[in-house]
């Protein structure tokens, strides 16, 4: 314990002196935001989590069978040495759905960790927040405990004061806000880890939504990614099996896109562009003339978000046509065309009836963060999801493995569905998601942590983002109770037929019922 502990303080000291240091060489940076009290916030953060895990060990003897599996349970990313789950490897076990139940013991360390972790990612704002929203998406990939604590961070996000607003928009489009609009309300509409949201009429009577960058959150966000390298390695000391750079390594190449906010221009435009034939999709027209890097120029659109099933039903708006456009929607994006918007939380996905014509619509917003597809992975991802939905196990096997899943094939495959292994063995469009099996899968998936580790960092790349859109819009579904449904299986089915299709090949064809 004293020897893990003197490499923490090591590491501690190393985060402290680099962060330091590039603090030092830029004169632009405030100290209050980043200095001292900000690195020393979340380092301190990150000992009492690693010590809390620490401590819950303390009383069982090392390297014992008992410490191993208390190990097992408790942390949220380790690996259980020379163990295997008997649920993975044994075939037609109900797979997330273990043997080991929940322990109370390791379910308050969790949430005392979320709840720290989660007022880290709010006191030091920009970047952190981005990341802890990535974190609490994956329903079904980490502990409940982490998940249902830090999905606030979507509706909790710091705002910048109208004076920090003024000065990016004084900066970026060279004029005050007056000489620009005949209204710009100062409360914005909504507030995020990057920027803020703000409605305005323009000089000639247009309304629109203006996005503003948070003024702080360029410049910070290169060494906030320093500071959380040597954090996840300071971790890594104390916990060799803990693996988390994967999602630092996704920020940081995600995170310039998403900052560029004519990039983000684009990628609407090419979303809408491509997906022009689904008349019940609306994409913001983007303003170019009054855009730039940090600030976009949008048309305002109004309406409910799509989880609330309340707005739905004052509107009559019916969600079984909501959720089938959805699955259409995203279907296309990621089978047939390969660009795929990965953040369709309830904030950036709007419904309501067109003024003119009463037709039901999809708003889709915030197009910063895009997956484009190789068209490799594409098409073996299509073929796999072929698979599943006509329950061909060999196809199923073989196409995970092509994606880098290797032996963890069955575990790779109820990710994806977020559905036990016996379910994927029955036909996962043949038997309906049940309240009890979804709530197995969230309440126990973290006792497969240490699998879901190891593929996490052997899938692609690309693989990640698709992760978290799954189980965003899996969370959708959940709360419009239209949770794989047939119509979603259609969908989804005649998309990977019809990619594969345009790019010559043939579909695979369903097995044959005495297979």
């Amino acid at each position: 314990m004293a020897r893990r502990a003197l490499k923490l303080a090591s590491w501690t000291s190393v985060a402290l002196a680099a962060s330091g240091i590039c603090l030092y060489s830029n004169k632009y940076l405030d100290p209050n935001d980043f200095g001292a009290v900000r690195v020393g916030r979340a380092v301190a953060t990150t000992a009492v989590i690693s010590y809390d895990y620490l401590t819950s060990l303390r009383s069982v003897p090392y390297g014992s069978e008992e410490y191993l599996q208390l190990r097992s349970k408790l942390l949220p990313l380790s690996v259980r040495p020379e163990t295997e789950l008997t649920s993975v490897s044994t075939p037609g076990c109900n797979l997330l759905a273990p043997c080991l139940g929940r322990h109370p013991r390791k379910s308050k360390v969790h949430l005392r960790s979320a709840r720290r972790l989660c007022e880290l990612c709010c006191a030091n704002r920009g970047t952190f927040i981005k990341v802890g929203q990535h974190l609490g998406a994956l329903d079904y990939l980490l502990p409940e405990e982490y998940t249902s604590t830090l999905k606030v961070l979507h509706s909790q996000a710091p705002q910048s004061s109208m004076k920090e607003v003024r000065q990016v928009i004084r900066e970026d489009l060279g004029k005050e806000i007056h000489d620009l609009f005949l209204s710009f309300d100062d409360t914005p509409l909504g507030a995020a880890s990057l920027a803020q949201v703000h409605k305005a009429v323009l000089r000639d009577g247009r309304t629109v939504a203006v996005k503003v960058q948070h003024p702080k959150v360029q410049a910070q966000s290169s060494k906030d990614f320093l500071l959380m390298e040597v954090l996840v390695l300071a971790v890594k000391q104390l916990f060799p099996e803990f693996e988390f750079m994967w999602l630092v390594d996704e920020a940081k190449k995600n995170l310039p896109l998403e900052l560029d906010f004519l990039n983000e221009g684009r990628n609407a435009e090419k979303v809408a562009q491509m997906l022009k034939h689904f008349d019940f999709l609306k994409v913001p027209h983007i303003y170019w003339e009054l855009s730039t890097k940090r600030v976009l120029l949008m048309e305002f659109v109004d309406g409910g978000q799509v989880n609330d099933r309340h707005y739905m039903e004052r509107n009559k708006i019916d969600v079984n046509e909501i959720s089938r456009h959805l699955g259409r929607m995203y279907s296309e994006m990621i089978f047939v065309n390969g660009f795929v918007h990965c953040d369709p939380h309830p904030g950036n996905v709007l419904v309501r009836k067109r003024p003119d014509t009463g037709k039901v619509e999809i708003v889709l917003l915030d197009h910063g963060l895009y997956q484009a597809l190789t068209e490799e992975f594409r098409l073996d991802y299509c073929r796999l999801w072929q698979s599943l939905i006509w329950t061909d196990m060999q196809s199923v096997r073989k196409y995970s493995q092509r994606l880098g899943a290797g032996d963890l094939y069955p575990l790779f495959a109820c990710m994806l569905t977020a559905r036990s292994w016996d379910s994927v063995n029955k036909g996962i469009g043949q038997t309906p998601v049940t309240t009890t099996e979804d709530s197995e899968i969230r309440n126990h998936a973290a006792n497969y942590l240490p699998q879901i580790s190891q593929l996490l960092n052997r899938v692609p790349r690309q693989m990640l983002l698709i992760f978290k859109t799954n189980d965003l819009l899996r969370g959708i579904e959940a709360a419009l109770g239209t949770r794989a449904s047939a119509s979603s299986f259609l969908n989804m089915s005649r998309c990977c037929i019809k990619a594969l299709a345009w790019c010559g090949l043939r579909p695979p064809l369903p097995p044959h019922p005495s297979s």
